[in-house]
């Protein structure tokens, strides 16, 4: 199999662009860095004087809330595409090496935002930005079809299949 090239992915990613790549759009409709501050406040993070590991960049993580709501996924699946997609990669700003949210984090970024009342606003904010512009999001367009496996006992038998 031939190794992928700088220009390899560049054609791709024009290609998809040339299909009318729909978070490209988003991409160019929406300001999102304007949401800074309000995820700021909302979640008022450390400052990282204690140490740890730095957080992922607040506006980054609200990108991926779109993608979640906009497609209708799980956390695990989000992470997978983030992972696997051009167009989620290149929406989020993030290159084949970068590190990427795991579904836990994903998963807390979101409850920290819905226990302070603020993923609310901020998707009516989103949703305001996109109706001002001429454009509704359609959701529901990747099915999540995430598999768990189930015991033996639970699985159907029936002899006539």
């Amino acid at each position: 199999m031939k190794q992928l090239g700088f220009f390899d992915v560049e054609e791709s990613l024009a290609r998809l662009s040339g299909l009318g790549e729909q978070l490209e759009a988003f991409s160019r409709t929406v300001d999102f860095e304007a949401f800074h501050p309000d995820l700021d406040r909302a979640l008022a993070y450390s400052d990282g004087s204690k140490g740890g590991r730095l957080p992922f960049d607040l506006v980054l993580m609200f990108r991926i809330l779109v993608i979640q709501t906009l497609s209708n996924l799980s956390d695990e699946r989000t992470e997978y595409l983030i992972n696997d997609c051009l167009s989620f990669m290149r929406f989020l700003a993030l290159g084949l090496a970068d590190r990427v949210p795991d579904a836990k984090t994903i998963w807390l970024f979101r409850e920290r935002l819905t226990q302070t009342g603020a993923i609310e606003v901020l998707f009516n904010r989103f949703d305001m930005i996109l109706r001002n512009a001429g454009s509704l999001p359609m959701s529901g367009q990747i099915l999540d079809a995430t598999l768990v496996a189930g015991t033996k006992a639970a699985q159907h038998q029936c002899s006539e299949c």
